[in-house]
């Protein structure tokens, strides 16, 4: 997509390109260089309307966070377990005096049970953590989107989207698990954008030295240095995982980015095949990341390796079997994860706010986090996991237009929000079609950043000129006046239809026809 600052940069891509290369730049074709540098990113006041759009996000989730004063939903089980982590490194069964059997890694308990040190067991102690990763997520949207669209506008933009979600708002005001995993999983994303912005750096240094390699693979040592940035998403990737396994869905999106991505770069330097030769540069590095992940995520585990008490910590020597000090462990571990599968494969059981992935997008059912059965019948008190309407009701259209104005621009950053939107969203028709699995909407947490990426690249798109970005034009003044004021006028309607919906993402009380009149489809809503 060709923004207003895209093509302001495209002025400037000699002065750019000898800062990002530092060599004489002259004999690299005009569309080699636009298409290898990174655009220019915004800075000085971008942080300070970035720094704008958090202090919402901070506010809306700081205030009141102790209300309800009470276990909502599954707090029953995370808050209470990352307590008993604190004490015995474990989840604790306080019914049977013995090690607790949970089917989630430990790491989102173990950010639970830090607020929990800080606070102490009470309702703030528990919901901080999950706060703060709503917050941060909101940072780094709001970072991403300008770096994807060299705009401030439409980057603050998607962070204040994100922020007056109330989905987003109630899971970053829950002590649930999935708002760790959506902080990882969005944060891995954007570390890649930036993995790439310093491969085509590398790769335009390579063609205006003209040190491009003619013959040969570009494998696992290549020139450019090590890809930390990529590195750093494995990482990311690997404390996803030892939030819920669900975080493994985005491995195959991941290796097919870098691999698209690194392909493209080498193509636009002049390698015949690139495609092709980066291949096993692809293969070679995500052996790199997979090992990573790995240790990371075992590493997540440490209080159940370093006691003697967590459940099947000694199931070899329990079950009559010598049982080595290290390579003993970690059987015992595997078992652990057998069973641990074996049981999501089997979950069935029937819940009332259960839902299916095709419900998701459009609302059908939201999941009441609490209700007050304590109030008089003219009083309604209730937390309501649902997104803002007008926001989600949004994201299909979006994603059709996303998908059709991807294919007439060539555009990769359609590709990446669509991966990113599909990765933690597709998955679960599989599981719901073959499986029947008991699932519910939350579960689409980690999509919601890259659906609002969606949402904006649209009303980029009708700013700007529907043109290759290997073709910049300069947008006419009043096509961008024309995509401001609509995209003014949508954010202020997702904002009054925020804050009309705020008593029941926030449990304030409020009287039973006000509730009432909030449940726009009816039953499917109680």
């Amino acid at each position: 997509m060709i923004t207003a600052a895209t093509a302001q940069t495209d002025s400037l891509a000699s002065p750019t390109i000898e800062r990002a290369t530092g060599a004489d730049d002259r004999g690299v074709p005009a569309i080699v260089r636009r298409r290898l540098i990174p655009p220019e990113v915004p800075g000085g006041r971008s942080w300070a309307a970035t720094g704008f759009v958090v202090a919402i996000a901070a506010l809306l989730r700081l205030v009141g966070l102790g209300t309800p004063g009470k276990l909502m939903f599954d707090e029953v089980y995370y808050a209470t377990d990352a307590y008993d982590m604190l004490s015995r490194g474990i989840e604790w069964d306080e019914e049977t005096g013995g090690p607790a059997y949970v089917v989630h890694p430990p790491l989102g308990k173990w950010l639970i049970a830090g607020g929990e040190a800080i606070f102490g067991y009470n309702a703030v102690g528990w919901r901080i953590a999950a706060a703060v990763a709503g917050i941060l997520s909101v940072l780094i949207l709001t970072r991403l989107a300008i770096r994807l669209f060299g705009s401030v506008i439409l980057g603050c933009a998607a962070g204040l989207l994100l922020a007056l979600d109330g989905f987003h708002l109630v899971m970053s005001r829950v002590a649930l698990l999935d708002i760790f995993l959506q902080l990882f999983i969005l944060a891995a994303f954007a570390a890649l954008v930036l993995d790439r912005d310093h491969r085509r750096r590398h790769w335009l240094r390579a063609v205006a030295r003209g040190s491009v390699p003619t013959t040969g693979h570009v494998v696992f040592a290549f020139p450019g240095g090590v890809p930390w940035w990529r590195l750093a998403a494995a990482v990311l990737i690997g404390l996803a995982c030892g939030v819920k396994w669900s975080a493994l869905y985005v491995l195959p999106v991941v290796f097919l980015l870098v691999w698209l991505w690194e392909g493209g770069a080498q193509r636009t330097a002049g390698i015949r095949w690139g495609y092709v030769k980066s291949l096993p540069y692809a293969v070679g590095w995500s052996v790199v990341a997979a090992v990573i992940i790995a240790v990371v995520y075992l590493a997540t585990w440490t209080g159940w390796l370093v006691t003697d008490d967590g459940f099947y910590r000694h199931w070899l020597a329990d079950t009559g079997h010598t049982e080595t000090p290290v390579l003993g462990a970690l059987q015992n571990l595997w078992h652990y994860h057998e069973q641990a599968y074996g049981f999501h494969n089997q979950l069935e059981q029937a819940h009332r706010y259960q839902s299916w992935p095709w419900q998701w997008l459009i609302l059908g059912r939201p999941v009441a986090v609490h209700w007050n059965p304590d109030l008089p019948p003219e009083l309604a008190e209730e937390v309501l996991l649902l997104g803002t309407p007008i926001l989600w009701w949004s994201f299909v259209p979006a994603l059709i237009a996303l998908v059709w104005l991807g294919i007439a621009r060539r555009d990769w950053r359609a590709l990446f929000i669509l991966l990113g939107a599909a990765a933690n969203w597709v998955p679960w028709f599989w599981f719901a079609v073959t499986e029947n699995r008991t699932m519910f909407a939350f579960y689409i947490l980690p999509s919601v950043p890259f659906l609002v990426l969606a949402v904006v690249y649209v009303f980029g798109a009708i700013m700007t000129p529907t043109l290759a970005p290997a073709r910049a034009l300069d947008p006419s003044p009043d096509r961008l006046t024309f995509g401001a004021i609509v995209l003014g006028v949508y954010l202020v309607l997702v904002a009054v239809c925020f804050w009309y919906f705020y008593p029941i993402f926030t449990a304030q009380t409020i009287t039973y026809s006000e509730w009432s009149a909030r449940l726009w489809l009816g039953n499917r809503w109680i």
